[in-house]
């Protein structure tokens, strides 16, 4: 991880840690995107290009059916959305962070994507079950474990029938030590989507580099029947 990399990391956790004591456990997405001023230096998870286990993952697949709806939690900067877009979908991204949509919209102005703020913890009730493919990639490993359930209900709840919901996020094993922010995930906290009216079709223990060095990674695939 270059030196940049290293100081957006800490600042952002010195960020969620100031939001989490005040009790809001998302605010703080707001203010790192308000204090990076445009620079994608400043944006620890921020890429030139969509995450290499999405891109392999698309490459993988048949062409969507013709538009067809892809729905991107917590979209950032956007790269994962274009990535879905140019691979043929139909795509909405959102982000509870106002400032990264106004940063999308300038980082990608001739986009079909619909860039829009979203909060998954509060999803708009014309978005439930209404989605082809959702995809998920290090908002459920940002969050505190207390708030992970409703938000696996939410990702769950905004599949279509017949639909998936892909995953990707940070792993870890039973007994390892979780460490700071963002906190591995349990594959027993991603099997709590078979609860929640969910199939698992495909699952995938795998490392990953994107700016992080490598790190061991689960790659998760969900429909509903």
């Amino acid at each position: 991880m270059d030196q940049r990399r290293h100081d957006a990391r800490e600042r952002a956790r010195e960020l969620a840690r100031t939001s989490l004591e005040r009790g809001d456990a998302t605010g703080w997405f707001e203010a790192l995107y308000r204090e990076a001023a445009g620079d994608t230096g400043r944006i620890p998870w921020a890429d030139a290009e969509g995450h290499p286990l999405l891109v392999e993952w698309l490459a993988s697949q048949s062409a969507p059916a013709s538009g067809a709806r892809a729905l991107v939690v917590g979209c950032g900067l956007g790269e994962d959305s274009e990535c879905l877009s140019r691979a043929g979908w139909n795509v909405t991204a959102f982000d509870v962070s106002p400032t990264a949509i106004d940063w999308c919209r300038k980082l990608h102005p001739h986009s079909s994507v619909r860039y829009t703020v979203g909060d998954l913890l509060d999803p708009p009730s014309e978005w439930l079950g209404q989605f082809a493919l959702v995809f998920e990639c290090y908002t459920l490993q940002a969050l505190p474990a207390a708030l992970r359930e409703r938000a696996s209900a939410s990702l769950a709840r905004l599949v279509a029938p017949g639909g998936s919901l892909l995953v990707v996020t940070r792993a870890r094993e039973p007994g390892e030590d979780p460490g700071t922010l963002p906190w591995p995930l349990l594959r027993s906290e991603l099997a709590r989507f078979t609860t929640l009216g969910l199939v698992e079709r495909e699952f995938d223990e795998r490392e990953s580099s994107q700016g992080l060095g490598p790190t061991r990674h689960f790659r998760a695939r969900y429909t509903r029947h």
